[in-house]
């Protein structure tokens, strides 16, 4: 008896789950992704990142040598068994030393990109690195990924992400999931509009930016990364770090390839 309720419990899962559309992403700010990053430091890049359908990356150089590091990024991908395709954004539009591009790569077998991918432009002064936006299709349900990198916390990332509540009513008809670096930590009250939106961050309380040297096993700094996202829209699975320092005797040789750690989410579309 217990062995058909445990099977009968098995099958209403998967009828019900089989009712959404399943995808999973990946956000990391790869720090100064361009021209100095080795064809190892890629090819340990294209590695990590290559279990999941859509790859959302901030930092990418503004110069020719980052568009060619994504470029380079998705060549090594595609020897891994998958076809996969890439979009880069223009510079934001940031004072000249801290402006830089966003990129998303995808997995053309799984999931179609919609349109064309833009920079977010009603806010481009208030925000100093304007969120880069693209939509993109599996099994026929559409989701559009903002990918955002904030200024640093000194300089208080809060005063841009306030903007945050606007943009769903600007884009009604989207189904809007902000992934990337807040620099800012989802407990900070700014995001408590969103909140009342009913938006939900993928991570509570987890460190995503490495420290200078490990104290003991703790060698993440700060929680600054996060993937928010509309529970009413948006249904998580799973949610989990990718500590790929883990990998590296040492952080100076893992801060080689980023600062910051990759985040995941997979998740179902209602």
């Amino acid at each position: 008896m217990k062995l058909f309720k445990k099977c009968i419990l098995i099958l209403f899962f998967l009828v019900h789950f089989s009712f959404y559309a399943q995808v999973k992403v990946l956000s990391w700010n790869i720090e100064n992704l361009g021209k100095s990053k080795s064809e190892s430091t890629i090819t340990l890049i294209a590695t990590t990142v290559n279990a999941y359908d859509i790859v959302a990356i901030q930092e990418v150089v503004a110069g020719p040598g980052g568009a060619q590091a994504v470029a380079r990024l998705a060549d090594e991908l595609n020897r891994k068994g998958s076809k996969w395709d890439y979009v880069i954004s223009d510079p934001t539009s940031s004072s000249a030393n801290k402006t830089e591009r966003y990129a998303f790569i995808w997995k053309t077998a799984k999931i179609k990109k919609i349109g064309k991918a833009w920079l977010e432009k009603k806010y481009h002064l208030e925000i100093d690195r304007e969120p880069f936006y693209c939509t993109f299709e599996y099994d026929k349900k559409q989701f559009t990924v903002a990918s955002f990198h904030a200024i640093t916390k000194s300089k208080q990332p809060e005063t841009e992400i306030k903007y945050f509540k606007f943009l769903p009513a600007d884009y009604p008809e989207l189904n809007l999931v902000f992934v990337g670096d807040f620099n800012c930590p989802q407990s900070h009250t700014v995001f408590n509009p969103l909140r009342k939106m009913g938006y939900q961050s993928a991570f509570v309380n987890q460190k995503t930016s490495l420290k200078k040297q490990c104290v003991g096993s703790n060698c993440l700094a700060s929680e600054f990364d996060n993937i928010w996202f509309n529970k009413s829209r948006i249904k998580k699975i799973a949610s989990k770090v990718l500590p790929f320092y883990k990998s590296f005797q040492n952080l100076k040789e893992a801060r080689s390839i980023s600062d910051h750690i990759p985040i995941t989410m997979e998740f179902m579309l209602k």
